[in-house]
């Protein structure tokens, strides 16, 4: 009787984790970049001890090239944040359209990176379709723009306080008792 119970209980636990992590992609595929009201230089740590790959990808709808000023600012929950005020290198074709650019950046160790933000100043416009950010500490995590970013403003996400909130409205509240009922059910 108490192997059926953790047998039972095995398979709560497995599609619990499952639906999770449905819930957590499903989360991130649906949000919307959206503009940084201020950026805080001052949060940016001079330390250079860790590298990132950045791999930028501009959309096909993205203007042919262009000559706009690119920088990127990421980080973790931590305050650890990566700033580079520049990416951009028109005599070497970055940032054109349709294609993927590859950066090492280095910076202050992060954890899970949950934030970035994309600044354009300029006058031609620049679609990305994705960012892609991946660290030592840090599983590589992808953020979805796929929109023209705007002009002089800060332009992106921050997963970092919403993820957990937004991931338990997700989970319906009928399979939380679910897994509280067989929880109770094995201790009693």
């Amino acid at each position: 009787m108490r192997n059926s119970h953790h047998s039972l209980l095995s398979y709560f636990a497995f599609f619990f984790v499952l639906g999770l992590s449905q819930a957590d992609q499903s989360i991130i595929s649906h949000l919307q970049p959206q503009p940084l009201e201020s950026f805080n230089l001052s949060l940016v740590q001079n330390a250079g001890s860790c590298y990132y790959t950045v791999l930028i990808s501009t959309s096909c709808s993205s203007p042919r090239y262009t000559r706009d000023q690119i920088g990127i600012s990421f980080g973790d929950a931590y305050g650890n944040q990566i700033y580079t005020p520049r990416l951009d290198d028109p005599s070497t074709g970055t940032f054109e359209r349709c294609s993927s650019d590859t950066f090492q950046i280095s910076g202050p160790c992060a954890y899970q990176i949950c934030y970035v933000y994309l600044y354009r100043s300029g006058r031609d416009g620049w679609k990305p379709d994705t960012v892609q950010i991946s660290g030592y500490y840090s599983r590589t995590v992808t953020f979805t723009y796929n929109t023209f970013i705007p002009r002089d403003v800060w332009y992106g996400f921050n997963l970092c306080q919403n993820a957990s909130s937004a991931l338990q409205q997700r989970i319906p509240k009928w399979f939380m008792f679910v897994i509280l009922a067989v929880l109770a059910s094995f201790i009693f």
